[in-house]
């Protein structure tokens, strides 16, 4: 895509440098935009055409630069050529460029940038993903549910909890039972001793352990469903680690009888990853009394979606400080002789810091989802220019998480960060609640003048500068999802959404629509259109749900 710009590109290098269209498209990218200089539309970096070549004299990338670009003739699509440091820079005709970037955004429309051939050739993959991965009626953003939890809340249920709170509020009434439990155990070593007997009963299939715990799975399950449809989020299977309890005993077999567990003098089972006795790559897998333990509950639940599904990828989304886990997992599955190890994959997480409600430190997600709809809800009211809302805590809802998604995902994945409410809810700035306010007034607009002039527009009154730098910023939307959709970063969207409501926002300042002449009028607003429509794409691929009304 890029409008077919790319290829058209591609197809003239190709015959000058000898070599298939499919070979250049990817070294040709659009040109991020400059507020000090206008910039060609396209480059081609030479070094990328180097990157093949034996020779290590590797020849001045300047020169080569000149000397292709010298070989390349201006055409209908391209309208002038130029080169860069070990750049050959094309800028595409521009009445070409603006006509065609904007009738492609509104002719694809949700899989606008999708269409591209930078996706062309990637085969369609079918892709696991586990995440979240919440313990039962334990704090929402810890880890998986672990033995020594389900053995404390079995047990503490047993002394502490009461049947209608279960019923009316599960996870709350079980997060109040495995505190309660927790300050017994350590007080108490009897306590401790019930919470790994229930669990040892558990493993081995006890009826009335595996009733309650299921009846814990059951109802906490139907909490978290009841939570994620406010995050907008669906899951396909709920099965966490502990779901593959009788699996692991198969595991364990299958580990003996290729002679790679070893049992210690304490009794438990380990596997020695290094082969020669490191402690820093022995995984235990068995405790003394024969209980599974996380590693090898995660490696039957491994074996299971690989029969299940036949999967392409999988991916773990998880904490950072379950990296060392998740390298022996994966080290594990390939020394068992699955060769589909290779498609595993963990993608961690860092630290929220300083997240606090006005209540105190977050316990549930839902606390921080409560909190996100107050809070702005109360700065929807103090703003004078908030209109009138049939249903304003949805909206506050929508925008708040927003300001969440946005806060979280405009770093890197795995770097910690401090969390602070007074940032997030900024509406200017590099914010969620900056992202749905542009899309809000941006629908407004198409709201109040669109009926009388999106029929047709003339593409020599979109010809400012402000006008151009939004349609080469339209041209990089394909660039930029593929550069997400390799590395798994978010951030990378992210950016190019908040560039591209800065660029709508000087734009709304310049570019009038009320009382312009109805041919300007009608152009300008079918730009506005187009970065409405990208907008929402992209904040719908984050998971965010754009208003048109705050």
């Amino acid at each position: 895509m890029a409008c077919g710009f790319r290829r058209s590109i591609a197809c003239q290098l190709s015959r000058v440098l000898d070599l298939p269209p499919e070979n250049l498209i990817k070294s040709i990218s659009a040109v991020p935009i400059s507020r000090k200089e206008e910039v060609a539309d396209f480059q081609l970096s030479v070094d990328s055409l180097l990157e093949n070549n034996n020779d290590h004299s590797r020849p001045d990338t300047q020169v080569q630069a000149r000397k292709l670009a010298e070989k390349l003739k201006c055409d209908s699509v391209v309208s002038e050529i130029s080169t860069g440091q070990g750049t050959v820079n094309f800028k595409i005709n521009r009445e070409l460029l603006t006509k065609t970037v904007l009738q492609q955004v509104i002719k694809d429309g949700s899989k606008y940038g999708l269409k591209s051939e930078l996706f062309s050739g990637l085969p369609q993959k079918k892709i696991v993903v586990e995440f979240s991965s919440p313990n039962i009626a334990k704090k929402f953003h810890v880890g998986h549910l672990r033995s020594t939890i389900i053995g404390l809340l079995g047990t503490g249920f047993q002394l502490f909890g009461y049947e209608e709170k279960l019923q009316s509020s599960p996870l709350q009434h079980l997060f109040e039972v495995y505190v309660q439990v927790n300050k017994e155990a350590a007080d108490d070593k009897n306590v401790a001793k019930s919470a790994h007997e229930f669990f040892q009963r558990l493993e081995l299939g006890d009826t009335q352990a595996l009733a309650l715990w299921q009846k814990f799975r059951d109802l906490s399950i139907e909490e978290y469903v009841r939570v994620y449809k406010r995050l907008g989020v669906h899951f396909d299977e709920y099965s966490g680690e502990s779901f593959y309890r009788e699996k692991s005993q198969e595991v364990l077999k299958l580990l003996d009888s290729k002679g790679l567990l070893q049992k210690t003098i304490k009794g438990t089972a380990i596997v020695d990853l290094s082969g020669n006795g490191d402690p820093s790559s022995i995984c235990t897998l068995m405790r003394s009394d024969g209980t599974s333990l996380y590693a090898t509950r995660d490696l039957a639940a491994a074996i299971d979606r690989m029969d299940k599904y036949n999967f392409d990828t999988m991916i773990y989304v998880t904490d950072k400080g379950q990296k060392k886990h998740f390298q022996q997992v994966f080290q594990m599955l390939q020394i068992m002789g699955y060769d589909w190890a290779e498609r595993c994959q963990h993608v961690p997480f860092g630290v929220v810091q300083g997240m606090k409600t006005r209540k105190g430190d977050v316990t549930f997600l839902e606390d921080v989802l409560n909190e996100i709809r107050l809070r702005m809800l109360q700065n929807m009211a103090s703003l004078k220019t908030t209109k009138v809302l049939e249903n304003p805590q949805e909206t506050a809802e929508r925008v708040g998480l927003a300001a969440l998604i946005i806060q979280d995902f405009k770093g890197l994945l795995l770097s910690d960060y401090q969390f602070s409410w007074d940032r997030v809810f900024q509406s200017r700035g590099d914010t969620g609640v900056f992202l749905q306010y542009t899309h809000a007034r941006l629908h407004s607009l198409e709201e109040t003048f669109g009926c009388g002039y999106l029929n047709d527009f003339n593409t020599a009154c979109l010809q400012e500068p402000q006008s151009v730098s939004i349609l080469q910023h339209l041209l990089r939307f394909d660039e930029v999802l593929y550069r997400s959709s390799q590395d798994l970063q978010p951030r990378h969207i992210v950016s190019y959404l908040l560039t591209l409501s800065h660029l709508a926002g000087m734009a709304h300042k310049t570019l009038y629509v009320k009382d312009s002449p109805p041919e300007v009028a009608g152009a300008r607003l079918h730009l506005f259109r187009a970065v409405r429509s990208v907008l929402a794409n992209g904040m719908k691929l984050l998971g965010i749900t754009p208003v048109c009304r705050m």
